[in-house]
């Protein structure tokens, strides 16, 4: 185990909360609060204890130990309250069999009434200080409309995990409407520069300014500022570090009226939005109102939530290129931005996101990046989070990020797109080694853009931050698998659970084809086209990597399992993951009908007779649109796979009957057209119920009835998407209130009646 730059370590103890020997003026308290809330019969059963760090070789990481008391007690004990909560975590998962999960809720309250003891001590070391989690845009896809105890499941299911370092700008308008406010603009300026509640990440990063289909309601912007307050409580009782945001320069465009001589550029134009929305008014660094803003915005911080951090997140030129090139110009940017940080908080440490070296290469050369990095002249005062290290790492072409500490972070999927796929030797084999081959690698991260359904790969990479040897992944799989499934039922997991998940562990999950670089697409999910849809690499690949033969064989098995041992069914995780894997069967086979219908349409030996091709057309296209019904049925079962939630929880997060109904429509154009005409169209499509039965559905239904009215020779892609435009702005103005989702029935009575259906589907 390496030792962390020197410089590190001051920051890392300080802001852990490690502050006396021992840990002495650190409370437990937040820890057992966790167990009363996630079990609560047990809330005498464990003992926590700080202990020193006894090696000076373990300076900067955590390390713990689980052991049995005499008097019966789990005695846990740990350097850090990560450690503590990474101990306890191990204890419950290797020992209990029990865990807590995304969507499906903990499932520690299942643990037997009495507690098994040890044995033998548990004990673990991280391998990195720092375990990060959070993409600046999760907050968007993910967590845009999440309740309190939404986010206590989600710090939970973070704390237990080990992660110490987070992201937390929930409700940071209200300090931009504060600041703005202080330097004299108005409610009607600032309303016309905050975007809408699912689309904020981006205005916080300047690509992106104002609100289509309506204005962000400031009661809300209220309400998610309270949330903001219990989210840093509860991740500083944790053992988690907050990563507060910055001001990054972008501001109003009314700022001109308040300081006709200010020094402001505006950003390039963003995924061809209108220039209403683009083109971000970005303030110099090298203004001195610059410095102003950002002591008044961390100043505020500070005294809304205590001095609980010196980590910011600060990103200027997300997707948005620079003002120019030059290398002088760059390197003052960044350090005039990290002078107005030091000015703030002399402690303060700039977080980073790298996406931008990645995103736009062609810019961002190495000696850009080295002139802008090196702006910043004290190495320490920034972290650079290596946002697609299983895909695109850049750390190796920077040098390191030439001597920046840096974390090794996994993306895995873009808009939170659904569909089951891996990178397993990505994720445990690449980040061991860069740990080996840079000395200014400090942690591994999460950095998703959505939280989705491959639960079990964000376990495989934050585990391998306490393993100093890539994992071996079989055994690894299999005790998943049972933490997943087991709980306290006497009852041995059948056999035919652990094969299937070993077979998509060598299979769906061992992706090595990096043209696919990331969660694949359904193709059911995007504008229907006679071309480009299948087999798509790059950005959004819709290329299904494995033998989809071999998915059936493992779905198979899941699903016999429950067939075998109906108790299955009632267990919220088998449900939620056959639901899941059903989602990708039936959207594998969608390709192949898809496929049948455009060869009926192209073939050039039947445009004679056109009346025998329509009908062929019809029949194939009713498979394709019957496939999709049984899909949505499917995906009715289970809450977590429904529209209606979703716009739910948009729609309960207003005040007022009008918010409401803003709410729904920023939850409906997020997930459909993004942008007011469908500027990202279908880029952050979600197989939900509701979604495939009113929008899927009818948008294949008119592909097929056009392909049936329009001959070969005049057909128009052009002409038929922006007819299908009108539509789908038409669908996403709609509100559901007073609208029940009635379909009640379970998976396992679904999926009875879609083997008799689709029997060549869904058998082997």
């Amino acid at each position: 185990m390496r030792l962390l730059p020197p410089i590190i370590l001051p920051a890392l103890a300080a802001a852990a909360g490690v502050l006396a020997i021992g840990g002495a003026d650190v409370s437990t308290a937040g820890i057992e609060a966790l167990v009363q809330r996630r079990l609560p019969q047990h809330t005498g059963a464990f003992q926590f204890k700080l202990v020193n760090v006894s090696t000076e070789e373990s300076r900067g990481n955590d390390t713990y130990v689980v052991s049995c008391g005499d008097d019966g007690k789990i005695i846990v004990q740990g350097t850090t309250l990560s450690a503590l909560l990474s101990g306890l975590h191990s204890y419950l998962t290797n020992v209990v069999h029990v865990d807590i999960w995304w969507y499906i809720g903990s499932r520690l309250d299942v643990a037997p009434a009495t507690l098994p003891c040890v044995s033998t001590p548990l004990q673990g070391s991280s391998i990195v200080p720092y375990r990060y989690h959070f993409n600046t845009v999760t907050t968007s896809y993910t967590s845009a409309f999440w309740t309190w105890e939404d986010w206590q499941l989600q710090l939970d299911w973070m704390a237990l995990r080990g992660i110490n370092l987070a992201l937390a700008w929930t409700g940071v308008e209200k300090i931009f409407v504060e600041v703005f406010q202080e330097i004299g603009l108005t409610q009607d300026d600032i309303e016309d520069f905050l975007s809408g509640p699912a689309f904020l990440a981006w205005n916080r990063f300047g690509n992106i300014q104002g609100s289509w289909g309506g204005s962000l309601p400031f009661a809300w912007v209220d309400d998610q500022f309270q949330m903001q307050l219990k989210i840093i409580q509860r991740m500083v009782e944790l053992g988690m570090i907050p990563i507060l945001p910055a001001f990054p320069g972008f501001v109003p465009r009314a700022i001109t009226r308040v300081y006709p001589d200010v020094n402001v550029t505006n950003g390039s134009a963003w995924e061809k939005f209108p220039a209403t929305y683009t083109n971000d008014t970005f303030l110099d660094p090298f203004d001195p109102r610059f410095a102003q803003l950002q002591k008044s915005f961390i100043a505020k911080q500070k005294a809304y939530y205590g001095d609980v951090t010196s980590f910011y997140t600060l990103d200027q030129f997300n997707e948005n290129n620079p003002a120019s090139g030059d290398n002088g110009y760059l390197a003052n940017v960044s350090l005039n931005t990290w002078k107005s940080l030091k000015a703030a908080d002399p402690d303060s440490i700039w977080v980073m996101q790298g996406w931008l070296f990645s995103s736009n290469s062609a810019f961002w050369t190495n000696s850009r990046i080295e002139a802008f990095l090196g702006g910043v002249p004290v190495d320490s005062d920034m972290l650079v989070l290596d946002l697609f290290s299983e895909s695109s790492p850049q750390w190796q072409r920077t040098n390191s990020y030439y001597g920046k500490p840096w974390i090794w972070c996994q993306l895995h999927n873009y808009g939170g797109n659904m569909g089951l796929y891996g990178q397993i030797l990505n994720v445990t084999i690449n980040p061991v080694q860069a740990l080996h081959n840079s000395s200014s690698m400090v942690g591994f991260g999460l950095s998703m853009e959505g939280q989705e359904g491959n639960e079990i790969i964000y376990d495989l990479l934050l585990d391998q931050a306490w393993t100093s040897n890539p994992i071996e992944t079989e055994e690894y799989f299999h005790n998943w698998v049972t933490s997943r499934y087991a709980g306290n039922n006497p009852i041995p997991l059948p056999d035919g659970l652990y094969s299937a998940w070993d077979i998509v562990r060598t299979t769906v999950y061992n992706n090595t084809n990096l043209t696919v670089n990331a969660v694949p697409k359904a193709i059911l999910e995007l504008v229907p086209s006679t071309t480009g849809l299948v087999n798509r690499t790059g950005h959004h690949a819709t290329q299904v990597t494995y033998d989809p033969s071999v998915l059936l064989k493992a779905w198979s098995l899941l699903y016999g399992a429950g067939v075998d041992n109906p108790y299955l069914f009632a267990n919220p995780s088998y449900q939620y993951d056959l639901v899941d894997w059903t989602r990708q069967v039936l959207s594998n086979a969608f390709i192949s009908l898809y496929q049948q219908l455009v060869s009926t349409y192209t073939n050039t030996s039947t445009l004679g007779n056109i009346k025998c091709r329509n009908s062929r057309i019809r029949g194939q296209g009713a498979q394709l649109i019957a496939l999709l019904r049984t899909l949505d049925d499917v995906l009715a079962t289970n809450d977590n796979f429904k529209l209606s939630t979703w716009i739910g929880q948009a729609r309960s997060n207003a005040n007022s009957s009008a918010d409401a109904d803003f709410m729904e429509y920023e939850a409906r154009n997020q997930v459909t057209l993004w942008g007011p005409t469908g500027q990202i169209t279908d880029y952050a499509s979600k197989s939900w119920a509701g979604l495939v039965s009113s929008y899927y559905v009818p948008r294949w239904q008119m592909f097929i009835d056009y392909l049936v009215s329009t001959p070969l020779t005049d057909y128009n892609q052009t002409a038929f998407a922006a007819g299908l435009l009108q539509w789908e702005v038409t669908w996403v103005q709609q509100t559901s209130e007073g609208k029940n989702d009635d379909k009640q029935a379970t998976i396992e009575e679904v999926l009875s009646l879609a083997i008799k259906q689709w029997s060549r589907v869904l058998t082997v």
